[in-house]
């Protein structure tokens, strides 16, 4: 009788940790269940809304973003980031017509020929997370409270971004947090989502350009700026061929005149700045920086009078803090903006890695 009990307690107490393990997931199962989540993003209902801050620690100071993506399928798409510290917002934003990055408060954009973001990922875009985690076979997966985390192989234009963990909610895979760190476990990149569905309320008028310009209350008429291949102005027009009218009224910032000269905190190894040159009756208050050594290249920073979309046949490249803009091919110039200064880095040898990381080393600086 003794061992009989014995035997049916021992069944009782497997069948009750059978029970007591159904429903709970392993890596494989979620692996499984995030390749449909992915698969049913590509489908003709794929949408969704996300919002969160982003910190980066690149600098002497952490700055800070407030991050609000949509997605809608088959490829839309519509980033925004406002410094939280200075209320600046910009737009990255991809339609029928190309993708663009908006400055509304300038009612400036570029627009550019490019795959966007198929080509290269965003620490923010949902399908950039998935696609992290479902083609890193070295993933390490483990869970935290009401989440599963993935470590996982990150793979930015930047090369200090060697390694991310991602948090997953359990119960519907949405996003909570991403940290990207350095090859030294120091984390670089910070997103916290605050707010993230997938049921939306999107339409394809949510992602017109016109309509996120003028969202921000700014009723002037757009121009277009033609560019170069290195992504220079060389024209300005009003879309249909005409030359543009009077030049628009500058800002008070620019009223104020050169704003002076912003010093990256970056350089690469062997390269030393060789001269600096404010360009003689600019009206646009433009300076050049020369760097020589294992690297050559420019960079030219200016605050363009003109409000105007410049087309430029480049590629899309994420600085973290706004979108740039890559162009040219054996020349090569990366094109951005913040708070109203105008950036371009060119150079027929510096490898884009380096390019990017020198951009965001200029973020946080002033002019002197």
């Amino acid at each position: 009788m003794r061992r009989i009990s014995w035997v049916l307690l021992a069944a009782v107490l497997s069948f009750t940790l059978v029970l007591s393990g159904c429903g709970k997931k392993d890596a494989d199962g979620v692996i499984k269940d995030l390749g449909k989540v992915a698969d049913k993003l590509e489908s003709a209902k794929g949408a969704y809304q996300g919002a969160g801050v982003m910190t980066i620690h690149t600098g002497s100071t952490p700055q800070q973003y407030q991050v609000e993506v949509w997605y809608q399928s088959p490829s839309y798409y519509r980033i925004s980031l406002t410094n939280g510290q200075k209320d600046i917002t910009q737009i990255v934003l991809r339609n029928d017509d190309g993708v663009f990055v908006l400055t509304p408060s300038l009612n400036k954009s570029f627009r550019f020929k490019s795959d966007w973001p198929e080509n290269q990922g965003q620490v923010y875009l949902y399908q950039t997370m998935l696609g992290s985690i479902l083609s890193d076979n070295t993933r390490q997966f483990a869970e935290d409270k009401d989440s599963y985390v993935f470590d996982v192989a990150a793979k930015y234009h930047s090369h200090s971004l060697v390694r991310q963990k991602i948090w997953l909610a359990k119960d519907t895979y949405t996003p909570k947090q991403v940290q990207v760190s350095d090859s030294e476990a120091k984390v670089v990149v910070d997103v916290k989502f605050n707010s993230f569905t997938f049921d939306t309320n999107l339409t394809k008028e949510s992602f017109d350009t016109n309509r996120n310009l003028s969202t921000m209350n700014q009723p002037e008429k757009q121009t277009m700026a033609e560019v170069d291949e290195n992504g220079v102005p060389v024209a300005s027009t009003d879309g249909t061929g005409e030359a543009q009218g009077p030049e628009a009224e500058p800002t008070a910032a620019q009223q104020l005149g050169s704003f002076g000269i912003i010093e990256p905190e970056y350089t690469p190894a062997g390269v030393m700045i060789k001269d600096t040159q404010e360009i003689a009756d600019s009206k646009d208050h433009a300076v050049v920086l020369r760097y020589d050594g294992v690297y050559q290249y420019t960079i030219m920073e200016s605050r363009p009078l003109d409000r105007a979309v410049s087309l430029a046949p480049g590629s899309a490249i994420d600085l973290g803090f706004t979108m740039g803009v890559l162009t040219g091919d054996e020349q090569k110039t990366l094109t951005w903006m913040t708070e109203g200064i105008e950036f371009r880095i060119t150079s027929a040898n510096l490898p884009t890695s380096e390019m990017v990381e020198i951009a965001a080393s200029m973020k946080e600086q002033s002019g002197k």
